[in-house]
């Protein structure tokens, strides 16, 4: 009798890029199809100058002809400059690839990191990665290489670093101790909507702080659960490959020579830890002084042609927002070199340079990947679908005519859903704000709450759609440190690889949102979610 031989299909791991690449001709011949059926919207945007509103048409664009072809052949080379994620990352690895390559980072990670429990030093991350969104899109470009290189160096497996940086970043996007950037891209657009109802009513840049800072203190503590108890311990252990080839022989050494030059070796670090922090302060009190106005040669980063100082530092001409990624990069740059001088880990500028390429070579493949994403993102966006999408949820909303706590849940799923096509917050709520916000308001629900659910909606599912630029950090790095090259991370095990944290963190957005609104808790300096 014959055995009968089981068939083993053999399992394909497409590389990222590839999918991209099939991506971006699935989207080409989607606007095709879409266009033949002339699939548009109508949605409402305010005059900021009238403070009425005025119907704008959109439509699919199709892509699969002369006009499309010529649109992303032409721009390809735009595309992938203009992609800021690109600039962003090439800008802060400079820094950190010297603070690698001199030794600063593996230094100060075994100095002061771990003596932190995996625990706090994950809390730790979590917090920083979800306050970080204070500045724009920082958080991914450093804290994702950054937080891979520490944990790499404490032995701990540096995809979970690379998965908890990106979730804590993603998922508490415009969460933080501190009104930032989201604050100044949402308030005009709040601002004019509630004008339409009563023009009296003022959307400060603090009517969303108490809120902002309970949600980032209370996602910092449910993230840091999710990781260590559900994310870290599928991803393993992280292990050192060791030389095996070593001999009995080869291990006799000289214990007393090994100790003198462990000690001088603990004393050259010192040092250069040392020299490092003083960098450090020095750098930092430069970066205070510019950003305090009316000081001699002061306020060099601030927009002086606003009219507060929030505005100076935060508004969409600030110089302290547009630089910021330069200025870690040159605190790192600085300090990395002050600590290889102090140590004696570099002698020159040419070994400098030597022993900072490599470092800085590892991302090769993320910057192919970063080009296929940013035609992909482009392509897309030209397509139109997102913002016809997008339309058609805000008319729902308009339509439903729901109220109180129906409403709110309603907005905040369809704000979630609709940020996996358009993940610009402006861009979202130039389209809601003008239904949601009137709507809110007749449902004696205040503006400012109403803001305080799209920032919520907006944060919710950024993690999870390849839409988003900084996606293609997260990937790139999870390939980089991705021991297995024959079985490359896809989109879709990256995705799956955050599901936990989404879903957990979704759960606890909608309760602490629906609960806030129950209680009726102030959500800034006297601003309640109730008018």
């Amino acid at each position: 009798m014959r055995e009968k031989r089981k068939l083993k299909l053999k399992t394909f791991y497409f590389h990222p890029i590839t999918v991209f690449i099939v991506l971006s001709f699935l989207v080409v011949i989607l606007s095709a199809i879409l266009s033949s059926f002339e699939m548009q919207a109508t949605y409402h945007t305010v005059n900021a100058t009238t403070k009425t509103l005025e119907n704008t048409i959109v439509a699919v664009e199709n892509l699969l002809n002369f006009d499309g072809m010529k649109f992303i052949i032409s721009n390809a080379a735009t595309n992938f400059i203009s992609f800021s994620p690109l600039a962003t990352l090439l800008i802060s690895l400079i820094g950190l690839s010297v603070a690698e390559a001199t030794g600063f980072i593996e230094a100060f990670s075994r100095k002061y990191v771990r003596k932190f429990s995996s625990t706090q030093v994950t809390f730790l991350v979590v917090f920083i990665g979800i306050i970080s969104s204070l500045i724009n899109d920082i958080g991914y470009a450093i804290l994702i290489p950054l937080v891979a290189m520490i944990y790499a160096t404490n032995g701990r497996n540096p995809l979970t670093g690379i998965v908890t940086a990106f979730c804590s970043v993603a998922f508490g996007y415009g969460v933080s101790i501190f009104v930032g950037s989201m604050e100044v891209s949402l308030m005009d657009f709040t601002s004019n909507a509630a004008a339409l109802i009563d023009e009296a009513t003022h959307i400060s840049l603090t009517s969303n702080l108490i809120f902002i800072i309970v949600a980032s203190l209370i996602l910092s503590v449910i993230g840091t659960f999710i990781i260590e108890k559900i994310i870290s311990p599928r991803l393993g252990k992280y292990r050192i490959q060791e030389d095996l080839t070593k001999t009995e022989e080869l291990r006799m050494i000289d214990l007393e020579e090994e100790e003198q030059v462990k000690i001088e070796r603990e004393k050259r670090q010192k040092r250069g830890l040392r020299f490092a922090l003083i960098s450090f302060l020095i750098i930092i009190i430069l970066f205070i002084y510019m950003i305090i106005p009316n000081l001699p040669n002061s306020g060099m980063l601030l927009d002086m042609k606003e009219t507060t100082y929030l505005g100076q530092i935060f508004g969409p001409n600030s110089y302290f927002q547009d630089g910021f990624t330069y200025m870690m990069s040159l605190l790192f740059l600085f300090m990395g070199i002050a600590y290889g001088i102090g140590a004696k880990t570099i002698k020159n500028d040419k070994e400098l340079l030597e022993k900072t390429v490599p470092h800085f070579s590892k991302i090769g493949n993320i910057l192919i990947l970063m080009f296929v994403v940013s035609q992909f993102i482009a392509i897309f966006k030209r397509t139109n679908i997102g913002v016809v999408i997008t339309a058609w949820f805000a008319n729902l909303i308009e339509y439903l005519k729901f109220s109180g706590i129906p409403l709110i849940i309603l907005v905040l799923i369809l704000i979630a859903i609709s940020n996996i096509f358009i993940t610009t917050p402006s861009a979202k709520w130039e389209i809601f704000a003008p239904v949601v916000v009137p709507m809110f308001m007749q449902s004696n629900i205040s503006p400012q709450f109403a803001q305080i659910v799209m920032r919520v909606g907006d944060c919710m599912t950024n993690g999870i759609t390849p839409l988003l630029g900084c996606f293609a950090i997260y990937i790139g790095y999870l390939n980089t440190y991705n021991f297995d090259k024959n079985k490359p991370i896809t989109i879709r095990r990256s995705i799956k690889l955050v599901l936990p944290y989404f879903a957990i963190i979704s759960v606890t957005w909608i309760l602490l949102v629906i609960g806030w609104y129950i209680i009726g808790l102030p959500i800034g300096p006297g601003v309640y979610p109730t008018i």
